[in-house]
């Protein structure tokens, strides 16, 4: 164990040395930071490195990756186990048997996919050009990856299987934050790889005599259909003196139309180069190639035993910035430098949160995903500045900005994003101002789903108003709310935009002119809420009046007869017949996005009070929330693989759940949060491949368990408030920013004993069930005092419940 002492100790050494310092100080800070030490009670926090698995999450429907890639970062340079199929949009599988080679882009736990730029495989022999199936035939490039010694040599000290953060579920692959290795069996090659903010840097080692060479397949990418090919244009690949390759592409994937650019060195120059044309050599000495299907071979005429480095930068805007990041972040080739910045950085990231718990599994799960928040939204800028707009045109930041990519809004504003707020306050302006530059450079307009500057419009809503509504409202600066406004209001006043019309018109999106118009009316609701905030804080009263009104219109989808949000259409008839459990009421049409009647009904976050009217009061909403969990969990046939973790018809595996459980508190029966909240912590998270109850989705799933564990979630984020759940952290010190740090404390607490009894803040007694951003992050402690038998009457005094609409608790 560590003290914080030792570990601030550890940390100035690591750090003092800069990103590529020597290697021995870095490695020693780091080690400082990690190794135990005669301390007191709860010095296992400081173990953060440790207790990370990067591979959860990578079985299952987790579609995470397990490469090296810093916080936030640009790169992340990952092996590619598949490219096709939904269980491939990170571009890795757990259940794969063999590895097509290593590229420098991926997405985290996406439900769609592109990415998996400039692959590189190893290898030796002739040059095979075809990838072949995962499953490995022995004749294409893929090779098996070692399920049972890593290496045939004994595991590096504290990177063997089982040591906490460096377990592997295959023997001989590793990996921890900043750095992953493998061992290739097909050619006996020991791959390892560590990564820059904008570079990454390989090192292989050929354990095997004759000839080798590097495969670049600039051809690969994600596939929609794994019989068809990566859709590009504009490929070019050339030759730069006698160490350097550099490309690159326009992909018309999911994000249709990014362009990516490459600039590859190598620590010893080949001894020849043979690029390809739709797998066709070019004559021996061509040094460019321009086409569709494009791919080199580097030969090395008998394979060194000194590892081949080989260290490449990508950008958005042009080769030259791919260069300059290149230069600029890996000068040299000192491969264990960068990876101890790599681990440093990381070990400084994570240590924002300072968690002490008895359970092995809650150290485990909680920096595991505390980890997952911070590989999106990433870094999409070149270290001059330069970045490629959503317009597809060049801008430059002013110094010290960073421009950022990878946004699931529709997920992230949930959770990740007010997480943030509390442990990423200093890269808050950077994340939200990106959001209203992109608004204002997007010829679309309000982003929904930016990747690489182009908008995909993946997913319902415009949620990137929630985001920025939620920093103004928690003060935050350095953000242009006044510039970022005329495009939000543009899009919540005027824009024709999927049912948009009709939302304005009929006051719903009717369910026979509009697909998904139930899940659609509701999630506009949100944002009116969130754009009447933007108006308020910017002095447009008569907008944020309206558009305050206009969020109640989640009331023209609900009926009161069967007290489910439910289709109609655009005549305002109920359209029949309905089923609660329905994805759509016909073959045709999807009334709800990835959910049913069941979980759209409890989709209000921002006008909890006024909503339990149309139920006839508390009593019935609440009845009808437990409903909720305790109904059939059977769903039909046709509903998507996204409505996952069933408890009745509560899909905790899918996002728009995150906040129901929460919604006890409104009602007076907090005690009924508490125990559900304890039940989704204990039950839908493991520290496993397969340990994640849905998708990632860019770090929310994480994101709740975080906020969770720490007894805190934010129901409606524009509110700036959190409401209580059941904390199961022993203690957490969190940065909150400016020196400041808020301490979140738990009493008596263990397994069975989910129940808050009292809480206390800053000493004195706290009966509320929430409490606000503001208060949270002047600092302080928050303390709780918990049981196994519920207290009833913590949060049950209408003074004590959760502000809603802007109001407290209405009078009985």
């Amino acid at each position: 164990m560590v003290t914080r002492r030792r570990f601030l100790q550890g940390m100035a050494a690591a750090t003092a040395v800069g990103q590529l310092g020597s290697l021995s100080a870095l490695a020693h800070g780091v080690q400082q930071a990690m190794e135990p030490a005669s301390a007191g009670p709860g010095a296992a926090a400081n173990r953060v490195l440790g207790y990370v698995d990067v591979f959860v999450g990578s079985g299952g429907h987790g579609h995470t990756y397990p490469g090296a890639t810093r916080p936030f970062g640009m790169v992340q340079l990952s092996p590619d186990t598949n490219n096709a199929q939904w269980d491939g949009c990170s571009g890795y599988h757990q259940g794969d048997g063999s590895i097509m080679g290593f590229s420098h882009t991926h997405l985290s736990g996406t439900g769609a996919s592109d990415m998996l730029d400039v692959l590189v495989m190893p290898a030796m022999g002739p040059v095979l050009l075809q990838p072949g199936d995962r499953d490995f035939d022995g004749v294409n490039y893929v090779s098996r990856f070692d399920a049972k010694k890593a290496g045939g040599e004994k595991p590096e000290k504290g990177y063997k299987t089982g040591v906490k953060g460096y377990r592997s579920h295959y023997t001989g692959e590793q990996a921890h934050p900043g750095y992953y290795r493998v061992k290739l069996t097909k050619h006996d090659i020991l791959a390892e790889l560590t990564a820059t903010l904008r570079a990454g840097i390989h090192r292989y080692t050929f354990d095997k005599d004759g000839d080798a060479h590097l495969l670049v397949d600039f051809a690969h990418g994600y596939q929609d259909d794994p019989r068809e090919p990566t859709r590009l244009s504009d490929v070019e690949m050339r030759l730069v003196g006698n160490d350097t390759l550099v490309g690159g592409r326009r992909v018309w994937q999911w994000a249709s139309g990014r362009v990516i650019y490459f600039a590859m060195k190598l620590s010893r120059a080949p001894t020849s180069v043979t690029l390809y044309s739709d797998d066709k050599a070019l004559p021996a000495g061509s040094t460019e190639v321009k086409g569709d299907n494009l791919k080199a071979a580097l030969h090395f005429d008998h394979a060194s035993k000194a590892p081949l480095l080989v260290k490449v930068g990508i950008s958005g805007v042009d080769i030259d910035g791919a260069m300059r990041n290149l230069d600029g972040e890996i000068p040299g080739w000192d491969f264990d430098g960068v990876r101890a910045a790599a681990e440093a950085e990381w070990v400084a990231e994570l240590s924002k949160i300072r968690m002490e718990s008895s359970s092995d599994k809650v150290n485990r799960l909680f920096y595991s995903s505390l980890y997952h928040t911070m590989l999106a939204p990433t870094v999409f800028s070149d270290i001059d500045g330069r970045y490629r707009g959503m317009d597809k045109a060049v801008h430059t930041l002013p110094a010290g900005r960073h421009n950022y990519s990878t946004y699931s809004l529709w997920d992230t504003y949930r959770a990740a994003h007010p997480l943030y707020t509390l442990y990423q306050s200093d890269r808050v302006p950077d994340i939200v101002d990106g959001l209203v530059r992109l608004a204002v450079e997007s010829p679309s307009g309000a982003p929904v789903w930016p990747l690489q500057g182009i908008e995909t419009v993946c997913m319902i809503g415009y949620h990137s108003a929630v985001v920025v509504a939620e920093a103004q409202a928690k003060g935050f600066k350095g953000i242009d709310y006044a510039k970022g406004w005329p495009v939000f209001r543009r899009r919540a006043m005027q824009d024709d935009y999927f049912g948009l019309g009709y939302y304005r018109q009929l006051g719903y999106i009717p369910s026979d002119k509009e697909g998904e118009a139930v899940s659609k009316t509701l999630e506009y609701a949100y944002d009116d809420w969130a754009v009447a905030s933007m108006a308020d804080a910017l002095g447009h009263a008569e907008e944020a009046a309206a558009l305050r009104k206009r969020s109640q219109n989640y009331a023209n989808v609900f009926d009161k007869t069967t007290q489910f949000s439910r289709p109609r259409d655009a005549a305002g008839q109920w359209i029949e017949p309905f089923d609660p459990i329905a994805i759509g009421h016909s073959s045709r049409w999807r009334d709800f996005t990835e959910s049913n009647a069941w979980q759209a009904t409890f989709l209000n976050q921002h006008d909890v009070y006024n909503y339990m009217a149309l139920f006839g009061g508390e009593d019935a909403f609440e009845k009808k929330l437990d409903g909720l969990f305790n109904a059939d969990p059977t769903l039909p046939d046709n509903a998507p693989p996204d409505i996952a973790g069933m408890v009745g018809q509560y899909a905790f595996g899918n996002e728009p759940g995150h906040h129901m459980p929460y919604l006890y508190a409104y009602s007076g029966s907090h005690y009924k949060a508490q125990a559900r909240v304890r039940m989704l912590l204990d039950t839908m998270y493991l520290p496993e491949p397969d340990g994640l109850p849905g998708n990632e989705d860019c770090g929310q799933m994480s994101a709740w368990y975080i906020m969770s564990a720490m007894g805190l979630y934010s129901v409606d984020p524009v509110s700036t408030n959190y409401v209580f759940g059941s904390p199961i952290v022993d203690r957490a010190q969190i940065d909150v920013g400016g020196g400041r740090t808020l301490t979140i404390e738990t009493k008596n607490n263990g397994e069975g004993r989910p129940y808050i009894q009292s809480v206390t803040w800053n000493g004195q007694p706290w009966t509320k069930s929430w409490i606000s951003h503001a208060e949270l992050v002047a600092g302080g402690t928050l303390s709780f005092t918990m049981g196994e038998t519920p207290n009833k009457d913590f949060g049950k005094a209408r003074a004590d419940r959760p502000p809603s609409y802007g109001a407290p608790a209405p009078a009985a």
